[in-house]
């Protein structure tokens, strides 16, 4: 048994049964041990917990500091970051879910630390406004405001997205890109059609 199949089976119930209703038992039936034995891997249901976190935002920071590292205009790495985001998100359902609605029942020593290390993502974002606004691809916004409505759009895609659902996550990325660069204003149509 590694412990990178208990923390992946414990997203699995977590992002299911919610980190609370969720028992150590849950996880240790879920990886074919005893609930004794799981303790061998790990400490607590607080340090799975935040592994998953962790997990979830060094992946996420990786992503998004690869984006912000190239050449291309603004809007384009908008568009980039966007599509590895939602991609993450419909590919690492068990650790967006865990990611965005977990991270309140960390104890509170934890969530300090949990916070700052989003913050640092959050402020990965913040940058690539700014630059937009800096070189002139974007309109003078709030950046922290913007930043906040660009990912709140995205993670509320982990109540209602479903993969083979309908749109996939390469399609809802172009959309979600498409509407922050030129929001609802209606298309000009070009003469002759």
């Amino acid at each position: 048994m590694q412990r990178s199949d208990i923390i992946s089976a414990a997203a699995q119930i977590f992002r299911q049964k919610g980190y609370q209703a969720a028992s150590m038992q849950d996880i240790a039936q879920a990886v074919h041990l005893q609930k004794a034995s799981l303790y061998h891997h790990v400490d607590s249901k607080q340090e799975i917990l935040l592994t998953i976190l962790n997990q979830a935002l060094d992946l996420l920071i990786e992503d998004m500091q690869s984006v912000l590292a190239s050449d291309l205009p603004a809007e384009e790495k908008l568009g980039q970051a966007i599509r590895v985001y939602v991609s993450r998100i419909a590919g690492e359902a068990d650790l967006a879910a865990v990611l965005l609605l977990e991270y309140r029942s960390l104890e509170p020593g934890l969530r300090q630390s949990h916070v700052r290390r989003r913050d640092r993502y959050e402020a990965l974002w913040r940058d690539l406004v700014r630059q937009g606004v800096e070189a002139g691809r974007f309109r003078d916004v709030d950046e922290k405001t913007t930043t906040f409505a660009l990912l709140g759009i995205q993670n509320w895609m982990i109540t209602w997205f479903r993969q083979g659902g309908g749109q996939e996550a390469g399609e809802l990325a172009e959309v979600f890109t498409d509407l922050i660069l030129h929001g609802l204003e209606p298309r000009v149509r070009s003469e002759g059609r």
